[in-house]
């Protein structure tokens, strides 16, 4: 189908997560796209087809494109805006647009195509096969020749095929033909021939083949001829879909019996100076629908992707093979899982491995394919990847049959990080997000910027493709305890496109640690499900695995109460539809142990907790799982070769919460529920294979007292996994701490706040939106705040104090700026200098300085007088002796970020 293209230098495929802190250098960033992609994954205006494109070729700037269409339109061209074109359009390859060149490929009776397109070496001559009796009224007989310069028929070229070709290669003097004809000239040739390249004489050239022929390649170095089809035979040699002959004979000089199963067939061929790739279409069962590489050198076999999904067209270009296919279930190359079609992948022509460009397209009309061929036109110094199809949307954007990439101008910015933030212990906080997606960009750096800076804290390189997308973290430790900050990272491409900013994830930094996480993570938990998430669809690993989940379906977020004490939340699952599944594909041995809490009333049973093969469908190899039946009964079961179980004798719908733990290790399995071990079996083996692991739901077929549905109707909290044996001490202690009083943080925002200003003393400021501080000429901030009494059996451990600097330049101080109680009455409404409240001492706390740059600030407050104060409404006033300013944002601010705000953290005494 498509000539021998040449390569390019090799490019390196640099995918190393790298990440600095404070103080470090940034990532150095690239001028395009992720290395060694060559294209953008952005669609660039193109004139479109009304039918079919089945065959493209370049040549001096334009792109000869045919199918089976009637005519091309503008890009998002309506009704009206058409241009006639009979099977055949010239474009540029600049602009997308049509060109002076204007051929009619026509046929007496049925219907015209074009099924082929190849150009001389030279690239003087366009030789074009299909269906087709005459081209611009000269008759012609489905082969045809053009003189690109002339836009002409050229009237020697005259061979007579009987049907349809549907594949050519050319050399300086020979076209090379594939397809349904069983003769050629009145001579018999069956499915391959070959014709003069100058008048179409008939060569003696025989390879006859018992089914159709799809692709014909040339061999960089002419003495051998590559073909492809639905065959079984080649030249009464055994050769199913594939075989070499020899390129003046036919004769086959490499077969290939059993190599490609005989449900599949051989769609296309292209080569590049070391090798041949194949595309290749399967029908039922069983079948082989990827791409293989083979060596030239021996013509064996480089590698085999078994990704399932019919490829249409290769493509090796600088070291990368772009293919055309609707590839849905890549797992058995250990990627994705069997679920959504993706049209357009590209990999490295060394391995199966996907690399990080994936525009995309739909299956759109005829058999409902989506793309069909490929080829690089150039002009300007600039390469374009034009793909042809029978698609009608391209990036999801209305586009029919032609699209194009080009080499340069990537304009797409990745998505918005989706980030949270967490502290389990003083002096640290873990800040995560789910990498974002970018089509043509797999490694991405991402920015975390802390309490509203504009100068980011960290950087983190991070790799991501469309199917995995893992989470990245980055772990802060020049954090106070008692204090509270916010984080919002962005994600920058090579090209530098960057994203919006994420939302805002809050913490506050503990006093003491949080026993139960501690515990857990402590234990080695490489997946830490806590489910305190409040938006879609990130579920944070708060292990230091960075194992992310995703949520199916939206499960209900944050419900309360949870099963540990304090502010943790947990996940509510319908039974019908909803589930957390894994992001990150792995293997699980047959050593480990899961956990979770769960709590319900079912009667329909359900999967808490489980291991299985694919993703957002239910799974085809599942165990290491939990389940209950219908009654209440808990199962833990693995598979190897059958099912093995273990089962409670008690029931736990009892809508109460519930500790369950299942180990499997040397020692068997082992089942606990609340802290005691509720059954054993003494065995080891597992079923070994790559998956994901899911809450709240996956299959559950073949396995005993299998509930009504597989789907969990209920809430589950705390979901860990390890890679090692948790003892029966180990379990004890997780179900105790669960139940031990944890810290609780509480967020009070002002209630009034306003402030006095010397220059006007009768000016009051209280709607205004800021807050200022100077000692002369003095400005005093006041912040009332309505304290909430400790919470039974806690008194007060921290309060911290947030306020957030304004955008105005010199916004912040270099003075220190006091912490001071009032001591006289005042509102919001009625406060000026004149008549301002009198200030207390000693100050509770301070701000050394406050840079400029839109921040949020935090000092500590004095505990105890805070703690004097709670239950009542309680008044503070910022202060300074300096004479620089500090304007800060009110609350009546909309980039007041929360703030000001005292944060409230209560404990065991």
């Amino acid at each position: 189908m498509h000539r021998s293209r040449g390569l390019a230098t090799a490019l390196t495929l640099a995918l190393a997560g790298t990440c600095t802190a404070m103080g470090f250098g940034l990532v150095e960033q690239a001028a395009a796209v992720t290395p060694p992609v060559a294209f953008t994954a952005d669609e660039l205006p193109t004139w479109q087809a009304n039918g079919v494109v089945w065959a493209l070729a370049e040549a001096g700037d334009q792109v000869f494109v045919g199918g089976t269409f009637s005519a091309v339109r503008p890009p998002e061209g309506a009704a009206g805006t058409e241009q006639e074109a009979v099977n055949f359009a010239t474009l540029d390859a600049a602009t997308g647009a049509p060109t002076a060149c204007k051929l009619s490929f026509t046929v007496g009776s049925g219907t015209a195509t074009v099924r082929a397109l190849v150009l001389s070496p030279d690239k003087s001559t366009l030789y074009a096969g299909g269906y087709f009796g005459a081209v611009n009224g000269t008759p012609v007989s489905s082969l045809a020749a053009i003189d690109v310069a002339t836009c002409t028929v050229k009237t020697g070229f005259r061979p007579a095929f009987a049907a349809t070709v549907r594949a050519l290669a050319v050399t300086g003097d020979t076209v090379y033909a594939g397809g349904d004809f069983l003769t050629v000239a009145g001579q018999p040739r069956e499915r391959f021939a070959a014709v003069d390249a100058a008048d179409g004489t008939l060569k003696p050239f025989t390879a006859n083949a018992d089914e159709p022929g799809r692709a014909v390649e040339v061999a960089p170095d002419g003495q051998h001829v590559i073909l492809g089809g639905d065959f079984f035979t080649v030249g009464g040699t055994n050769s199913h879909a594939l075989a070499v002959v020899d390129a003046t004979s036919g004769a086959v000089t490499k077969a290939y019996p059993g190599f490609i199963e005989t449900n599949s067939v051989v769609k296309d061929i292209a080569t590049d100076a070391t090798g041949f790739y194949t595309g290749n279409e399967g029908t039922g069962g069983g079948v082989f629908d990827g791409r293989i590489a083979l060596n030239l050198s021996d013509y064996g076999q480089r590698w085999r992707d078994t990704c399932l999904g019919a490829t249409q067209a290769v493509l090796p270009y600088q070291n990368v093979l772009y293919s055309a296919s609707h590839a849905h279930d890549c797992s058995s190359v250990g990627e994705y899982p069997d679920g959504q079609r993706h049209h357009l992948l590209a990999q490295p022509t060394t391995a199966t491995g996907k690399l990080g460009w994936a525009p995309d397209t739909n299956d759109g009309i005829g058999e409902g394919i989506g793309p069909r061929v490929m080829t690089v036109g150039a002009k300007g110094g600039v390469q374009y990847l034009w793909v042809g199809g029978e698609f009608t949307t391209v990036n999801g954007a209305a586009q029919q049959s032609l699209t194009r990439f080009a080499s340069t101008g990537d304009t797409g910015a990745p998505s918005v990080p989706v980030a949270s933030a967490v502290s389990f212990k003083p002096g640290e906080v873990q800040v995560r997000w789910r990498t974002s997606l970018d089509l043509d960009d797999s490694t991405l750096t991402y920015k975390v910027y802390r309490n509203g800076s504009a100068t980011p804290i960290a950087t983190v390189a991070a790799d991501s493709l469309f199917f995995r997308r893992p989470q990245a973290s980055w772990t802060d430790t020049t954090v106070t305890a008692g204090q509270s900050y916010t984080y919002r990272v962005t994600a920058t491409d090579a090209a530098g496109n960057a994203s919006a900013l994420s939302a805002t994830a809050s913490v506050t930094v503990p006093n003491s640690a949080d026993a139960y996480p501690s515990a857990v993570r402590a234990d080695g938990a490489q997946l830490f499900w806590r489910y305190d998430e409040s938006a879609l669809p990130f579920v944070a690993d708060s292990s230091d695995g960075n194992q992310s989940g995703v949520h199916l379906n939206a499960p209900a977020l944050r419900q309360t109460p949870g099963a540990v004490s304090g502010a943790s939340t947990a996940i509510g699952f319908n039974g019908t539809d909803t589930q957390v599944y894994g992001d990150r594909r792995q293997n699980v041995g047959s050593t480990y142990s899961i956990e979770t809490w769960f709590k319900t009333n079912t009667t329909t049973g359900g999967k808490l907790v489980g291991f299985g093969n694919n993703q957002a469908r239910g799974s085809s190899q599942y165990d290491k799982h939990i389940y209950m039946t219908n009654d209440g009964r808990l199962v833990y079961g693995v598979y190897s070769g059958g099912t093995h179980t273990v089962t409670t004798a008690a029931a736990y719908n009892d809508n109460q919460w519930h500790h369950v733990v299942a180990t499997q290790g040397p020692g068997g399995m082992t089942l606990y529920v609340d802290g005691v071990q509720k059954g054993t079996l003494g065995f080891t083996a597992h079923e070994n294979f790559t998956g994901y692991w899911h809450a709240g739901g996956d299959s559950l077929g073949g396995w005993p007292d299998r509930p009504v549905s597989e789907y969990w109707a209920g809430q589950l909290d705390e979901t860990a996994v390890y890679p090692t044996v948790l003892s029966a001490a180990q379990v004890q202690t997780h179900y105790t701490l669960a139940s031990a009083p944890a810290d609780s943080v509480v967020e009070v925002q002002a209630a009034e706040d306003t402030y006095a200003n010397a220059g006007a003393p009768g000016t009051n400021y209280g709607t205004s939106g800021s807050l200022a501080v100077r000692g002369s000429s003095f400005y005093a901030s006041y912040l009332r705040f309505n304290l909430p009494a400790a919470p039974a059996g806690t008194v007060l451990k921290s309060a911290t104090l947030s306020v957030k600097t304004s955008t105005m330049s010199g916004a912040g101080t270099t003075d220190t700026v006091s912490v001071l109680p009032v001591t006289g009455s005042w509102t919001e409404a009625g406060t000026t200098y004149a008549n301002r409240p009198a200030l207390g001492g000693p100050a509770l706390g301070s701000f050394a300085g406050v840079p400029d740059g839109s921040a949020v600030q935090t000092t500590g407050l004095d505990k105890a007088t805070v703690a004097g104060a709670l239950g009542s409404a309680y008044s503070l006033a910022l202060s300074s002796g300096g004479t620089d300013a500090l304007w800060l944002w009110s609350s009546e601010a909309a980039a007041n970020e929360g703030s000001p705000k005292l944060t409230l953290t209560f404990g065991a005494p």
